[in-house]
């Protein structure tokens, strides 16, 4: 039995691809293209440099947990709202969002395929915090 797009998607975003780099592999298409709007500017990514760039990631991460809000599904496309919360290796013990998510993914054999994504920091204090819980 397969996997709904929805499930897919929050199957990736839950599994821990930051430490087990197997994931991205898993759940990402191998024509994958991320576009993706953050702080620091605009990337557009392939698979393989999302898989870098989550390597170099996960060296930081102790661990990574995702609160997702919103999920939904129509057709083949996904929309997924979510904070990430991590720990650190320093800090194994403490617990602290790092950036909220909003992406829409197109899902194509069962993988993410084409993903437009925007993330921002984090605003820790009141309805700002409150409204991605």
């Amino acid at each position: 039995m397969s996997s709904s797009p929805k499930q897919i998607v929050a199957d990736f975003y839950n599994s821990d691809f930051f430490n087990q780099s197997e994931n991205v592999e898993k759940y990402l298409h191998p024509e994958m293209e991320l576009f993706w709007n953050a702080r620091t500017g605009f990337l557009h990514q392939n698979r393989e440099e999302v898989l870098a760039t989550t390597i170099e990631a996960g060296k930081s991460f102790d661990s990574v947990r995702a609160h997702i809000t919103h999920l939904l599904e129509e057709g083949d496309t996904v929309t997924i709202r979510m904070t990430y919360f991590v720990s650190t290796i320093e800090a194994p013990n403490e617990e602290f969002p790092v950036a909220h998510f909003f992406a829409i993914w197109e899902v194509k054999d069962g993988k993410l395929y084409k993903g437009y994504q925007m993330s921002q920091p984090p605003e820790e204090e009141g309805d700002a915090l409150t409204s991605w819980m």
